[in-house]
């Protein structure tokens, strides 16, 4: 697994390391576990080792598991690699994966008689939960990235509580400039639209 980094250094003392880094790795279910062990070791080395972000990173990790592990599943047909990006600026934590399969995923309502299907739903209540946000965004190249992205906190302990002091408006984009998907649209796009559709 190769990792690249481009770092920059933290604008105040006990703040995280700001900066990129990407995972590529095989298509392969063992990938899975070796991409969360990865982005597990760079979120302590740059500076979220302590109590206060223990939350933050255990969500960071179960949204890794679950993506990397979507694309094992249903991308390695055509794409037997993927890459994961770790991106920490802005006060955001943003986590993606990318792969070469145009199918944009579909996350499935709790259904008893079908197996899988659940994890994308969880991905977006833990984002949720968190005051983040997640989309899906198509490559030049045909295929996709699915990313989500949390707050860091900003108090000395927990969460940053609700959200709506105003502030939290623009979460680390793909490309461009920082850009937020409106929550409540993640909601109504189509199945072919987008990753969450009702």
């Amino acid at each position: 697994m190769a990792q690249s980094a481009a770092e920059r250094p933290g604008g105040e003392p006990g703040q995280p390391v700001e900066g990129v880094w990407r995972f590529s790795a095989v298509a392969h279910e063992a990938s899975v576990p070796q991409t969360r062990h990865a982005v597990r070791d760079r979120l302590l080395a740059q500076g979220l080792a302590a109590e206060r972000y223990q939350e933050l990173v255990d969500d960071v990790l179960l949204i890794v598991s679950e993506l990397v592990g979507n694309a094992v599943t249903h991308a390695a047909v055509l794409s037997p690699y993927l890459t994961t990006e770790l991106a920490i600026e802005d006060g955001w934590v943003r986590i993606s994966v990318e792969d070469g399969h145009p199918h944009r995923p579909k996350a499935l309502e709790s259904d008893q008689g079908q197996l899988g299907g659940r994890g994308l739903l969880l991905v977006k209540s833990v984002t949720s939960q968190a005051g983040g946000v997640c989309d899906v965004e198509c490559t030049g190249e045909g295929g996709k990235v699915v990313w989500a992205a949390l707050p860091l906190p900003a108090g000395p302990v927990g969460r940053t509580g609700d959200g709506d002091d105003g502030e939290a408006g623009g979460g680390p984009g793909r490309t461009g400039p920082a850009h937020t998907p409106d929550p409540d649209a993640l909601d109504g796009l189509s199945a072919d639209g987008g990753l969450w559709p009702v």
